[in-house]
């Protein structure tokens, strides 16, 4: 590796003395995906003699791009490795201690030091992740969502049994293509399933939106969309009113935003992105103008990045370049287990020892027969001590479901039907209260 360093460097500065350039190679840096050289120009040089000469570098190196961008009073050339390695998200979890609360892991940065982001941070609020196809957003996107999850309250082993299934994060995943987020599905942090259809992913941006109007919102919410503009295409300004009004006022209700796209052109996402996204994640784009809407600088270089994880980050009025952490959907499995979120042991309660019987529930779900009432009696008793805080939460009745039956039951069908039958019960208790009738207990099933 000396060897190659030592050889680079003086390629480096053969280049910059063939086009009449004083400057030097002072250090330089080993990344998993890139080595960086310092630069140090002489006192006077124009930067432009030195970034316009990307491709004279990449020649004279023998390499596919080079990036050459501004660092401060030097200039950092970054040449790819001929043995890229990959970051790997779980070890780097695992060796993570005392992260605060709603911090998502990036990956490596190019000191070598893992990347961490907190959303509630006042110069981050809301995140967009661009880059075309093969760049690796998809797989930060999932980094960022399991890293969130992974430093939570909710799945977390210990305890576990001691508590209802409550947690201080709610993600809303929004999923266009159905693809990217699939096999998260059964995170316990989910306020509601993976959004697929558009005027479902409207409804719930309205709904966010309302919510943020309520006063004293207590708890944190990460809206995650993979695929911006598809969304923004489809749903038009159904879509883009209530994400606006969010991005614009929801840090202070505590809902962050997430956004994705491969398309970051200023005629789609010009307006929206604007001022409302303080913090840019940019991969590998087509073109410098799409690099400028991206990062909202201009020569930060990132149409010149590698794809497949290398990215840039725009933050504070400064750039830094990292290799985004991957996992594959085996680890994904693997993590899911050894948190508990797999459905298997995680603690939950249940309302009955066992599942309604098939010959309960009939072929067809929506085919159900009047079960006792004592059934839901049962469910609302469970659900009294609880109720009336998640009543005021958005995502509440799927909280009330998972404390109910676990996370191996998908929400829907006849036990949610169930649950509801309880909850109106229990709505028509505390209406009581006010009203002085005595509540009824509905008939689950009619």
């Amino acid at each position: 590796m000396r060897q190659l360093l030592e050889y680079q460097a003086d390629r480096i500065e053969a280049v910059f003395a063939h086009h009449k350039v004083p400057a030097r190679v002072t250090g330089g840096t080993v990344t998993p995906r890139w080595i960086r050289y310092q630069v140090v120009p002489a006192l006077g040089v124009r930067i432009a003699s030195i970034t316009g000469l990307a491709e004279e570098l990449a020649a004279a190196l023998d390499v596919p791009h080079v990036r050459v961008a501004r660092q401060g009073a030097a200039i950092a050339v970054e040449v790819p490795r001929d043995d890229p390695q990959p970051v790997h998200l779980v070890p780097l979890l695992r060796g993570l201690r005392n992260v605060p609360p709603v911090t998502a892991v990036l990956g490596i940065a190019d000191d070598g030091v893992p990347l961490l982001i907190r959303l509630p941070s006042p110069d981050v609020a809301h995140i967009l992740v661009a880059g075309t196809t093969g760049s690796g957003k998809t797989a930060l996107l999932r980094a960022m969502v399991l890293s969130l999850a992974y430093f939570s309250g909710a799945g977390r082993t210990e305890h576990v049994a001691m508590r209802p299934a409550s947690c201080d994060l709610r993600l809303v995943l929004i999923d266009p293509k159905g693809t990217a987020f699939r096999d998260l599905a059964d995170l316990p942090h989910l306020a509601r399933p993976v959004i697929s259809d558009p005027a479902e992913a409207v409804e719930a941006l309205g709904s966010l939106a309302r919510l943020m109007e309520r006063p004293a919102t207590s708890q944190t919410v990460i809206l995650v969309i993979d695929e911006l503009v598809d969304l923004l295409m489809v749903a038009g300004d159904d879509a883009e009113r209530p994400l606006t009004r969010l991005v614009q006022r929801g840090r202070e209700a505590g809902i962050h935003v997430i956004a994705a796209t491969q398309k970051p052109t200023a005629a789609v996402i010009g307006s929206l992105v604007k001022a409302n996204f303080p913090v840019r994640l940019v991969g590998k784009v087509t073109s410098p103008e799409d690099a400028r809407v991206a990062t909202g600088w201009r020569g930060t270089g990132a149409e010149r990045l590698l794809g497949r994880g290398d990215f840039i980050v725009v933050a504070e009025g400064q750039v830094q370049r990292f290799q985004a952490a991957y996992i594959t959907p085996e680890e994904v499995r693997e993590l899911f287990q050894g948190k508990g979120w797999d459905g298997n042991g995680n603690g939950r309660l249940r309302a009955s020892t066992s599942p309604p019987s098939s010959g309960e529930i009939g072929q067809d779900e929506d085919a159900i027969s009047l079960r006792p009432q004592g059934e839901v009696a049962t469910l609302a008793e469970r659900l009294r001590p609880y109720w009336p805080t998640w009543r005021e939460e958005w995502g509440g009745k799927t909280k009330a479901f998972r404390f109910l039956f676990g996370m191996d039951v998908q929400p829907g069908g006849a036990y949610w039907r169930m649950m509801e039958a309880a909850i109106a019960y229990l709505e028509a208790e505390l209406n009581s209260t006010t009203t002085g009738e005595s509540p009824v207990l509905p008939l689950w099933g009619t």
